[in-house]
């Protein structure tokens, strides 16, 4: 909430700010204190007349930058005309332009073809030759890169003409005489080496890189381990044709993260507004005929047992509390097995002490939960239903044993179905909310009135 209030204290003094009547170098000076991401936002609160007027006195390099951060760009594309936003996608770095491009219509599209730069469509073409879940589709081509052939003084000189046109100079990528990919340069190094230095002594040979055909989903983990500002990306001549910048890396993982969430929620996509109803109802309903037919199963063990409900109907009274605390223990231990399995190099062992660790919490979490449902629910059961004493804390107490079974093996279920997922090669994040809950509710019912039949019943000989 405190982030909400400043961000739109900052977007209110952007928008005062453009429509102060300020002299075009005052404006500058004034909109250079404010980052891309803010005016961006401030866009919207614009009209028109007053957008197209900033778009002029920006410069198209400086509305390239504040566009990249603009998620819905349509109504402004449409304004700015073909002409201008060529201009502005010739000046943007080449993901951004990908990007960009992919939200203009078609027709639009072609219209500019004739006017972005050869290098820029060059640069678009090859990003867009990697299928989006590639980490080829991910690159920039802003970077500097020399050959390892250079001196110090020659390094510089290079570093220095290229980043006029480039601005991620932190990291220098280095090849061979054969345009092979040899190893990166900390800036910092470059500036303090002296003359008589070679330019061998301080290439990193061993730093990490990706190859553009590797699947971004498999890769997250390496990246976020490096933690570098930017990681080279190659292609399987070993010729390193772009970079992924830690932006980019943040992207990726929150993009991950989203489509987990989604097929967490039943879907096969993260949801978006723009979704067609028929696209909507092609990634649910495959889903949702699956948890018809488990929830047709439930239903018929549930009519199983209907002569428990007509012999001591109270036990109804509690169906949805068994069933309820299976689905939300399933569901956390689901998520937590998900988040685990995304380390790659988890081992067999590794595995089995999750399953344990897991198995151990449901029971501890049940067993606590099992006593409170003994006793609150056994004094529910003779105040207010009738019953006496004795029998209403075996009814409880009933409830509470279910409760501690249920969530022992929701806890299995959460943790052994997403490994079993992983194990044939399935995302298992496919293993769904939904569908784990589902199947919680299934062995919970069993569980529940199985034991009501059995103890209660058949056993304690207690009726309605």
């Amino acid at each position: 909430m405190e982030f909400d209030l400043k961000a739109n204290k900052l977007i209110d003094e952007i928008v005062s700010v453009i429509r102060s009547n300020l002299d075009k170098d005052k404006l500058l000076e004034k909109l250079d204190d404010y980052h891309a991401n803010d005016i961006a936002q401030s866009l919207e609160y614009l009209t028109k007349e007053e957008r197209l007027s900033l778009y002029d006195i920006l410069g198209d390099e400086w509305v390239s930058e504040i566009l990249s951060y603009v998620e819905e760009p349509q109504q402004y594309i449409n304004e700015l005309g073909v002409e201008k936003l060529a201009d502005i996608i010739n000046e943007m770095d080449s993901d951004d332009a990908a990007d960009l491009l992919e939200k203009v219509d078609d027709s639009v599209k072609e219209k500019l073809r004739a006017s972005l730069d050869d290098d820029v469509k060059a640069d678009i073409q090859l990003i867009n030759s990697y299928d989006e879940d590639e980490v080829g589709s991910l690159i920039t081509t802003n970077y500097i890169c020399i050959s390892k052939t250079l001196d110090i003084r020659g390094a510089m000189h290079e570093l220095i003409r290229q980043a006029g046109d480039n601005d991620n100079i932190s990291t220098i990528y280095v090849v061979d005489e054969n345009g092979k990919f040899s190893g990166a340069i900390d800036l910092k190094d470059l500036i303090i080496a002296r003359q008589s230095d070679t330019l061998d002594s301080i290439i990193i040979y061993s730093y990490p890189y990706f190859y553009a055909d590797e699947k971004i989903s498999e890769s997250i983990e390496k990246i976020k381990d490096y933690a570098e500002d930017s990681l080279p990306v190659l292609n399987r001549n070993n010729e390193i044709i772009g970079i992924i910048t830690a932006q980019d890396v943040v992207e990726a993982v929150d993009d991950e993260m989203g489509e987990d969430y989604a097929k967490l929620a039943g879907l096969t996509a993260e949801e978006d507004l723009q979704e067609t109803t028929a696209q909507s109802i092609k990634k649910r309903l495959p889903w949702l005929v699956i948890l018809l037919v488990l929830g047709m199963g439930v239903s018929a063990v549930v009519g199983a047992f209907e002569n428990v409900v007509a012999i001591l109907p109270i036990v109804i009274c509690f169906q949805s509390l068994i069933l309820d605390m299976a689905g939300n223990v399933g569901t956390q231990s689901l998520a937590v097995t998900i988040r685990v399995l995304m380390d790659e190099e988890l081992t067999p062992k590794d595995k089995l002490k999750l399953v344990f660790k897991e198995a151990k919490v449901g029971f501890s979490n049940g067993f606590l939960l099992g006593i409170l449902a003994v006793i609150f629910l056994g004094l529910y059961v003779f105040l207010y239903k009738g019953y006496d004493i004795k029998h209403a804390f075996l009814i409880s107490l009933c409830v509470g044993v279910s409760l501690l079974l249920a969530m022992i093996v929701s806890s299995l279920v959460g943790t052994l179905v997403p490994i079993f997922f992983k194990k044939i090669k399935v995302d298992p994040a496919v293993a769904s909310g939904p569908l784990i809950t589902t199947v919680n509710d299934l062995v919970a019912v069993v569980i529940y009135y199985g034991l009501a039949w059995v103890f209660l019943i058949q056993t304690m000989h207690i009726v309605g």
